[in-house]
């Protein structure tokens, strides 16, 4: 079986290697695990946030950046493409956030290669049949602060690897790399409500393709939290094929994937979040979805879509304006 921590490994050496070139920061903690700046106290760039994404895919996706003026009304925005063909483990088995890293004061959305060694959740890897065990462990952190050895020595354990093994990536949600790789996450919003919401089996989603428009820094990491929701909610826009079984309702799982289907739709997702009271669990999940869903079903021949761009929202969510 595939490791998503040994494909992303050498992504990862690559990135070291050229970490003038892309404006990051490799730091070596004492107890020997390795820490990748990439937007705490760096600039960061575009090529860092492309192999920052493909390390969270666990190396098994092509990313790439284009302007993409598919948004309309005259808006265009750098935007994120990812192709897949092992959606459910690079996506759920790797790229989701599923992992809140606590440790001391320190605190940190985990997401990447790591969490399969960690099965963080369990839930997810017996649902999408997916284990790794390598011996190496490589967690991406959304964070605006570094990770210390403390960090370093609880990853290790929970994935069961030696602590010089563990290499931390980490980039703020207010930079450009945090911004790339949360659009990044447009395929992986939707094989998420897939499993979670809609209770569909992922593994049958055999390939998939997305884009979504990065959200420009216009603010702090509160106010990039609204925008960068908001590209892949308003902006995003993806493509599954997948091989249905008899009795699958293709039609109706492509109508209740875009994220119009929520009653919590049609605001900048700031606003909805301030509504819940800032929890994340008053919001309806279903809302983390991308705005555009196609769906090829592969047995059937049938090619459905549904969802919309909502050029307005974006526009509000970024404070944008002609002049």
């Amino acid at each position: 079986m595939l490791s998503v921590n040994l494909k992303a490994l050498p992504i990862v050496e690559e990135m070291m290697k050229k970490k003038e070139e892309l404006n990051i920061e490799v730091k070596t903690l004492e107890n020997g695990a390795k820490v990748i700046d990439c937007g705490v106290n760096v600039p960061g760039s575009f090529e860092a946030g492309k192999a920052f994404t493909k390390v969270c895919l666990g190396g098994l996706a092509d990313v790439g950046i284009a302007l993409d003026e598919g948004l309309n009304d005259g808006l265009a925005l750098p935007s994120v493409k990812v192709i897949t063909s092992h959606p459910a483990v690079s996506t759920l088995g790797s790229q989701k956030a599923g992992w809140v890293v606590k440790v001391g004061k320190y605190f940190a959305m985990g997401s990447g290669p790591a969490r399969a060694l960690a099965k963080m959740p369990k839930s997810t890897y017996e649902e999408i049949g997916y284990e790794d065990n390598a011996d190496v462990a490589i967690l991406c952190l959304e964070s605006s602060k570094l990770p210390n050895e403390d960090v370093a020595q609880h990853v290790a354990d929970k994935c069961g690897v030696d602590v010089e093994k563990v290499y931390l990536l980490v980039a703020p949600t207010s930079s450009l790399v945090g911004s790339i790789q949360i659009s990044g996450r447009v395929v992986e919003n939707g094989t998420y409500k897939m499993l979670e919401v809609l209770n569909f089996d992922v593994k049958k989603v055999k390939y998939a393709v997305g884009i979504a428009p990065i959200a420009p820094i216009v603010g702090d990491d509160l106010v990039m939290m609204g925008a960068t929701n908001d590209m892949v909610l308003y902006g995003g826009k993806t493509y599954y094929y997948i091989e249905s079984d008899e009795g699958d309702d293709i039609e109706e799982l492509c109508k209740k994937l875009p994220s119009s289907a929520s009653p919590d739709y049609g605001k900048p997702f700031l606003e909805v979040f301030k509504a819940a009271n800032y929890d994340f669990y008053k919001i309806d999940k279903g809302m983390f979805a991308p705005a555009v869903v196609t769906i090829n079903d592969i047995r059937t021949g049938k090619l459905v879509s549904s969802g919309e761009i909502n050029v307005e929202v974006i526009k509000k969510s970024l404070n944008y304006r002609t002049i």
